[in-house]
């Protein structure tokens, strides 16, 4: 019998004695945060293995020697104050011991105070957006996985639905702080590798940090339940050695500037509607396809149809305002940030004529910045190519210099009090809220209130320069090439005006193109 015991006891002790070997066990990863958190896991486990093999060690020691069978008869009693003081004491110690190093961790873990380095993280369906703070560096990570291996067409990889287009990359040995937020529904930002699951919310800002011990790439996933392409949302970060790092910053903020320059030249280009079109196909199935379908056809009840749409089939400045500032109240994002003016262009122009819809419209790169800059499509130029009627279209021949006249038309357009609070709320709402939060109130110690601050009572002048060329040394981004003066006046005269502020301000576009001049 002794035996058996033995044989018992060696069963219930050897999964926590070779847990750190077992490949489903938690992994120790790459950050003293997850080492902590890895051992944590271990204590709690080998105490529950403890309070397991005593338990059931008596209640099986029992059930042999104190069986009917051996003549044992059952002790009548109706308390015992003993016992009750023993199983109240005894749970209450393990408690501490267990919430002690628990406590320990956590208060490291939510500890983000004096970071090298902070990165805000934007979850949106279904992709994520890093934006370095204080280095001008920012971008999109898009799951890569090729969409016939997503159809069983192909076999699977290793990474299989854990790889992108572009990772996010961190120096090893710096504190790096997280800030997390979310552009439409509650995602979950989780690296298991640093020990970092964070909600990303709309409307408000979650903090973590991590401090990376080893190079490599890390893998991860959203972790909360975000809508139909949930599963489509990897993670993956790229960690480096401090130098390497340093030099892909800089590479980074020379490729900004290469495509920065390679935008303003797309502004006095003239493509075919047949480049437009190949182009344009090609920003449809990577960006736009998971909600619209490949065909079109859209998702019933959840994500409309593009044929025959009224906005395919409507004005040509309308199409491109959705697609570059989205809808409030719905899934459709804005693509400002995320394509050019030649993608937009090109996917515009794509689903105008596609699936039947054949409207004929060819939209160039000058249309959408146009568009961008609150003025309207100019279907009289060279930007529309007429069809003749064999269905072939003839290029248009395009004055350079006439195009380079247009190419930033401002709107400058003198509006009410009441209709700059109204396109300022929508403005506030898309651009800043993220940091600020809707109500104005911002995050103490990562982003100023803006209810009776210095800024927002102060001259109109600081006000307007500080949302044009934002504040170096602080997370303040310039908006300048990021909204039109006519957005920006209008996101001021609502801060200056909303939450109480009551400055009775009303900042017009032409306040804000003449700053500085």
């Amino acid at each position: 019998m002794k035996q058996w015991l033995y044989c018992v006891m060696a069963v219930l002790l050897a999964p926590p004695l070779g847990a750190n070997e077992m490949p489903l066990n938690m992994t120790k990863g790459v950050t003293n945060i997850s080492g902590q958190v890895y051992d944590l896991h271990m204590i709690i486990l080998y105490i529950c293995c403890a309070i397991g093999l005593v338990v059931f060690g008596i209640m099986i020691y029992s059930m042999i020697y104190h069986r009917k069978s051996k003549g044992a008869v059952a002790a009548n009693f109706h308390e015992s104050t003993k016992v009750e003081i023993a199983w109240t004491i005894i749970p209450f110690i393990i408690l501490i011991g267990m919430a002690i190093p628990a406590t320990k961790t956590l208060i490291a873990m939510e500890d983000p105070s004096n970071a090298d380095l902070t990165i805000k993280i934007t979850g949106s369906q279904w992709k994520w957006h890093y934006s370095y703070f204080n280095e001008d560096v920012e971008f999109y990570s898009i799951l890569a996985t090729p969409r016939d291996q997503i159809e069983g067409d192909e076999t699977k990889s290793d990474t299989y639905l854990l790889e992108v287009d572009k990772p996010l990359v961190l120096p090893l040995n710096r504190k790096v702080r997280f800030l997390m937020t979310s552009d439409d529904v509650i995602h979950s930002w989780w690296v298991p590798a640093f020990a970092v699951k964070k909600d990303a919310n709309p409307g408000f800002i979650n903090e973590a940090w991590t401090r990376i011990d080893k190079a490599g790439t890390y893998r991860g996933q959203c972790a909360e339940l975000c809508g139909k392409d949930h599963g489509f949302m990897p993670i993956v970060v790229q960690a480096l050695p401090e130098a390497e790092f340093d030099a892909w910053l800089l590479d980074q903020k020379q490729q900004a500037s290469n495509a920065a320059e390679a935008a303003k030249a797309a502004l006095t280009e003239t493509l075919s509607k047949e480049e437009l079109m190949a182009k344009g196909e090609q920003i449809y199935l990577s960006t736009c396809a998971a909600c619209h379908q490949p065909n079109g056809a859209g998702l019933p009840g959840v994500f409309p149809s593009l044929i025959g749409s009224p906005i395919i089939k409507g004005p040509v400045d309308g199409h491109i305002n959705i697609v570059l500032h989205g809808k409030p109240g719905t899934a459709m994002q804005s693509f400002a940030k995320q394509l050019s003016t030649k993608d937009i262009a090109a996917v515009v122009t794509y689903e105008r004529n596609a699936w039947g819809n054949d409207s004929g419209d060819v939209i160039q790169a000058v249309d959408v910045s146009n568009a961008a800059n609150g003025g309207n499509v100019d279907n009289s130029t060279s930007t529309t190519q007429p069809v003749s009627s064999d269905n072939q279209t003839e290029p248009a021949q395009t004055d350079v210099q006439d195009v380079v006249a247009t190419v930033m038309p401002v709107d400058l357009t003198e509006l009410t009090h009441e209709e700059l609070m109204t396109e300022g709320l929508q403005v506030y709402t898309s651009t800043c809220a993220a940091c600020h939060q809707a109500t104005g109130a911002g995050l103490p110690g990562a982003f100023p209130s803006l209810i009776g601050s210095p800024v927002i009572k102060g001259p109109v002048d600081q006000h307007i320069n500080i949302v044009r060329n934002g504040k170096p040394g602080t997370a303040m981004q310039a908006f300048a090439s990021s909204l039109s003066p006519r957005q920006m006046a209008a996101v001021i005269t609502y801060e200056r005006n909303a939450w109480g502020n009551n400055t009775g301000d009303t900042v017009q576009a032409s306040d804000v193109n003449s700053h500085g001049q």
